[in-house]
């Protein structure tokens, strides 16, 4: 039968769920602090992971574990430098092409490519309950995005490229974090403020100054803190108990609850396309994450 208690498993999959929605925030106020401080898309990422790094690292240390850092100086480094690399290529796709092919790339690819990694390392194919998964999510996700427009030239094959090195970025950092040292959630929450670190040199050379008004603070503020301080440490606390897999599927919540978002806030609309592949991915989640039976 269905067992209702609350187990780590159960307890890891509400954490995936959470930081996907979470993130999903984050596209809606990036795109409003970019407008209203006039800022390139990677100063926005820079600000990111420096204010959420900062956040994240304060409560490291009031945790009094820093000195896990010292312990593992090059998982730190490797940490941060993915995800310094996952922003960066992913904010250089959006640029060179439409945000809804980029998203559908990198977003697409981050599960499969964690999912052929498993296999080959465990030598055994993907279960049932995930290839379902698999498929579904991606099925929903193509048509939540749409079929890319325009002409393929130069610009479309870099932001393919680097949509691609974006989600294989984090695939990898993924699956790195799968396989934990000990303190590994203090390595990873300092890890965004030395992604933030690296990024900066770029940000620089495109602008970062502020306008110092309290809608702008309340962005850098709110991006900083919920999509990524709060979400990235929810999915790395759940991807200890969940699996590699299971939580690079619930990335696939990111464009879900941006598009739904978009609806909400900015009067988009959601074509028939659009709702059934939001409810594939709904779908497809909630079966590959409801408990087994037994």
């Amino acid at each position: 039968m269905t067992t209702l208690s609350i187990t780590p498993a159960r307890t890891s999959a509400a954490l995936l769920v959470t930081a996907g929605v979470l993130w999903g925030t984050g596209g809606l106020a990036g795109a409003i602090l970019a407008s209203a401080g006039d800022l390139h898309p990677v100063s926005v990422a820079t600000y990111r992971l420096l204010v959420g790094g900062a956040f994240a690292a304060a409560v490291v240390a009031c945790a009094g574990k820093l000195h896990h850092l010292r312990a593992h100086p090059w998982r730190l480094l490797v940490c941060g430098a993915l995800l310094a690399q996952f922003q960066a290529a992913y904010q250089v796709a959006v640029a060179q092409i439409s945000v809804s092919l980029a998203t559908l790339l990198t977003i697409g690819c981050v599960p499969v490519c964690v999912a052929a990694v498993t296999a080959l390392r465990e030598r055994r194919s993907p279960g049932r309950r995930t290839m379902i998964a698999l498929g579904g999510s991606l099925a929903g996700l193509a048509l939540l995005c749409g079929a890319p427009g325009g002409a393929v030239g130069w610009h479309t094959a870099v932001g393919v490229g680097m949509s691609l090195l974006a989600g294989a970025g984090f695939a990898a950092l993924t699956l790195l974090t799968a396989r934990p040292v000990a303190g590994q959630g203090a390595i990873t929450s300092v890890g965004l403020l030395v992604g933030g670190v690296l990024l900066m040199p770029f940000a620089l050379g495109y602008g970062m100054a502020l306008p110092l008004t309290g809608e702008v603070v309340a962005l850098v503020g709110y991006l900083g803190l919920v999509p990524t301080a709060v979400a990235y440490g929810a999915y790395f606390v759940g991807l200890c108990h969940a699996g590699a897999t299971a939580a690079a599927l619930a990335t696939v919540l990111e464009p879900l609850t941006a598009t739904l978002l978009a609806v909400a806030f900015h009067g988009e609309r959601l074509t028939a396309a659009g709702v059934l592949g939001a409810a594939l991915i709904a779908g497809a989640l909630a079966l590959y994450y409801a408990p087994a039976k037994r």
